[in-house]
C-alpha cells in the first residue's frame, strides 16, 4: 500500500480507509489498555496519532517506540473521539525503522531553547519550529523563480568562483590549490598566484550584481539567486559567512522602475506566504511573534512610501527621538533610524532613493547635483532594510571617473566597463537577501534560525 503523508490524510478528511504512515515519534503515552503514539513525517506541524490497542498489538513490541524513534504504521484512518484532532490511525501492524535511545537522544518532549538548538542543527529539523521555518523557506524559494518567471526574467547562474569583490568588499574567502604550507612566491617575497589554478588570485563571490548587469545587457532581464560568502569576523544575529541572494537586473529599468519592481516583487513573496503555508505561519506567530502575521498583512495593505534620504534626515532631526546614533547628512541609517521611520512616522514602509554618493558603491548613478546617487533602500517594519539597490551609472565616462576617485584597480574592472563603451543602457537592480526575508516572514531574529547549516565565524560543524 501507499505511504500517505501526514499533511495529506490531515488535510483529505477522509475515514474508514487503510492507510500507511512513516515518520518520527513526537511522544507516547498510555495505559495498560492502550497506548497513544503522535506522529511526524516533517510534511506539516501536526501530529497524527497512533492508537494502539494492547490486546492486538504486545506492550512489549512497544518498548522500542520512543521519542525520536522511527516507525512504519499499518492501520485503519477513522474519526477521532478526542479533542484536537479529527482522525486517528488505530494499529493493525507497528514496524521499527530506528530506535533513539531516551537516555541520549536530545529532543525529549520539552522546550528547548533555539540557543541549544543551533548545537544540534543536524537534529533541529525535526522540531515543530524549525519543520515551519524550513517549509516556508522552500516556498519562498519556489515563489522567488515563479515570480521571475512571469514577469519576464531570465535565471541567470553568476559564478561562485570569482577574481572580483564587486564593489570592494575586502572580506572574501579565498580559493586556491596551492600548498599553503609552502606556496609558491614571486622574487618580491609575495604569493605567486599565477601557479595557482585559475593563474590569479581568486575568491568565493560576494554578489553575482556586477556579472548579473551583463546579462541583464544582453538578454534584457535577468535575476541571479545563489550562495554569497562573506569573511566578516562579524558574530550578530543579522549577518552569516555563507547566505543566499536574489539579484535581478533589468535593462531599461530606471530608478522609478526598480522601485515598483521591488514593492511587486516584495509583496508578491509575503502574499505567496500568507496563501501557502498559512499553518506554519501560525504556528510561528503562536510561540514566536505574536504580531507575525499583522506584520505581513500590514506590509500588503500599505503602498511603498518613496523617500529623498535628504527627507529623511530631516524628519529624524526633528522628531525630538534620542537615537543611539546620531544622524546627520552623510550618515548611513542605521536600523532604529530605518524603523523609526517606518514604524512610527509614515506607519508604511518606505523606499529610502538618492543617497550622498560617498556612502554607496561606485557603480550607482549619479544625480546632476554631483552629490547624490539614484540609489533606493527598502525599509520593513521590525528589521530595517531588506533591500538595497540602485539604478546603475551607464556613462562610460563617469564610471571610469568614479572608480578612479576611489582609487579602485581599473585593469580588474576592465569587462565591466567595457559594458558601457558598446551599446551601453539605462538599467538597474537590487539584492534581496534571502535569509533575511525569511527573518521577516517567519517572526525569528536570529539568521542562524533561518538556514539550515549556519557558516559562521568558528562554525561550520555541519
Amino acid at each position: 500500500m501507499k505511504t500517505q503523508r501526514i499533511a495529506e490524510i490531515l488535510k483529505s478528511g477522509a475515514v474508514d480507509t487503510d492507510v500507511v504512515v512513516k515518520g518520527w515519534v513526537r511522544t507516547k503515552r498510555g495505559n495498560k489498555n492502550v497506548a497513544f503514539i503522535a506522529l511526524n513525517d516533517g510534511s506539516c506541524v501536526g501530529n497524527i496519532q497512533v492508537v494502539v490497542d494492547l490486546q492486538k498489538i504486545a506492550e512489549e513490541e512497544l518498548k522500542p517506540v520512543t521519542t525520536g524513534a522511527c516507525l512504519r504504521v499499518d492501520g485503519r484512518l477513522v474519526a477521532s473521539p478526542g479533542s484536537g484532532q479529527g482522525v486517528e490511525v488505530q494499529a493493525d501492524r507497528i514496524e521499527v525503522y530506528g530506535t533513539a535511545d531516551p537516555e541520549t537522544y536530545p529532543l525529549q518532549k520539552k522546550g528547548h531553547s533555539l540557543e541549544f538548538l543551533r548545537d544540534i542543527a543536524y537534529l533541529r529539523p525535526r522540531t515543530n519550529t524549525f519543520g515551519a521555518v524550513l517549509r516556508i523557506r522552500h516556498a519562498m524559494a519556489y515563489a522567488i523563480h515563479e515570480y521571475f518567471n512571469k514577469n519576464g526574467f531570465y535565471y541567470f547562474h553568476t559564478p561562485i568562483i570569482t577574481a572580483s569583490d564587486c564593489e570592494g568588499a575586502g572580506a572574501m574567502f579565498q580559493v586556491t590549490t596551492l600548498d599553503m604550507a609552502n606556496p609558491p612566491r614571486t622574487e618580491e617575497g609575495k604569493v605567486d598566484f599565477s601557479q595557482d589554478f585559475f593563474g590569479r588570485a581568486c575568491n568565493l563571490t560576494v554578489s553575482g550584481q556586477l556579472e548579473g548587469e551583463l546579462g541583464a545587457l544582453s538578454l534584457g532581464r535577468i535575476y541571479t539567486f545563489g550562495p554569497t560568502f562573506r569573511a566578516e569576523n562579524s558574530n550578530t544575529p543579522r549577518h552569516a559567512s555563507e547566505f543566499w541572494m536574489i539579484e535581478p537586473e533589468a535593462a531599461f529599468f530606471e530608478l522609478e522602475d526598480n522601485m515598483e519592481l521591488a514593492e511587486d516583487f516584495l509583496k508578491y513573496l509575503i502574499r505567496y506566504a500568507l496563501d501557502n503555508c498559512r499553518e506554519d505561519l501560525e504556528f510561528m506567530n503562536k510561540m514566536w511573534d505574536r504580531g507575525l502575521i499583522e506584520r505581513l498583512e500590514f506590509v500588503l495593505a500599505n503602498d511603498f512610501k518613496r523617500l529623498d534620504y535628504t527627507e529623511g534626515i530631516e524628519i529624524l532631526k526633528a522628531s525630538g527621538r534620542k537615537f543611539e546614533f546620531p544622524c546627520e547628512w552623510g550618515c548611513d541609517l542605521q536600523s532604529e533610524h530605518e524603523r523609526y521611520l517606518v514604524e512610527e512616522h509614515f506607519k508604511r514602509p518606505v523606499i529610502l532613493i538618492n543617497y550622498p554618493k560617498e556612502i554607496k558603491a561606485f557603480y550607482m548613478k549619479q544625480n546632476d547635483d554631483g552629490k547624490t546617487v539614484r540609489g533606493m533602500d527598502v525599509l520593513f517594519p521590525g528589521i530595517g532594510e531588506i533591500i538595497g539597490g540602485s539604478e546603475r551609472e551607464a556613462d562610460y565616462g563617469k564610471l571610469c571617473a568614479r572608480v578612479k576617485e576611489l582609487g579602485m584597480n581599473e585593469r580588474e574592472l576592465w569587462w565591466y566597463l567595457d559594458t558601457r563603451r558598446w551599446g551601453s543602457a539605462p538599467h538597474s537592480g537590487f539584492g534581496l537577501g534571502f535569509d533575511r526575508l525569511l527573518i521577516f516572514v517567519t517572526g525569528l531574529t536570529n539568521i542562524r534560525d533561518v538556514q539550515p547549516f549556519p557558516r559562521t565565524p568558528q562554525h561550520a560543524d555541519f
